[in-house]
């Protein structure tokens, strides 16, 4: 029983680690903190949804710095570049790959919020809609945002 409680404390103790890294990783690369936002990963029948907003409403600065990284990412991501994400995560998320090759089939549309930003990414190519979720579910997973695995269900 002993063992057993080690190996948890263990596990939870390196994972809890792996994801300080990440976010420090995540912090330098996107240019705000972590701990002053709140990422969301959606998923909809046509693609998805990436949206960061400052904690705070007056927070001005996270607000502006989370406007800057999305103008930048549409940018980058409709071009086939996915570096911030390799560089946060230390490998390339799944889907990446196919979303580089499928890129002219995939819009990104940068999206003031009033915390921040979103990227809106559409298609009507079911192998991009695929490579898409993918990368949000890893996503969602890798930053314990909690958000649903499966495209939000219209009523």
């Amino acid at each position: 029983m002993k063992n057993q409680l080690a190996s948890v404390f263990f596990a939870t103790a390196l994972a809890a680690l792996a994801q300080h890294d990440m976010d420090k990783r995540g912090d330098h690369v996107m240019g705000f903190s972590h701990e002053k936002t709140t990422h969301h990963f959606l998923l909809t029948k046509d693609g998805g949804t990436i949206e960061v907003a400052a904690n705070d409403p007056a927070d001005t600065a996270s607000r502006d710095e989370i406007r800057g990284h999305f103008t930048h990412i549409a940018k980058k991501f409709a071009a086939g570049d996915f570096n911030a994400p390799i560089l946060i995560h230390e490998q390339t998320p799944p889907g990446v790959p196919v979303m580089q090759k499928l890129k002219k089939e995939i819009e990104y549309a940068y999206e003031p919020t009033a915390k921040g930003a979103r990227v809106r990414i559409t298609t009507k190519n079911a192998k991009a809609i695929d490579a898409i979720h993918e990368f949000l579910r890893f996503q969602i997973k890798e930053h314990a945002t909690g958000d649903p695995l499966e495209p939000a269900q219209l009523h």
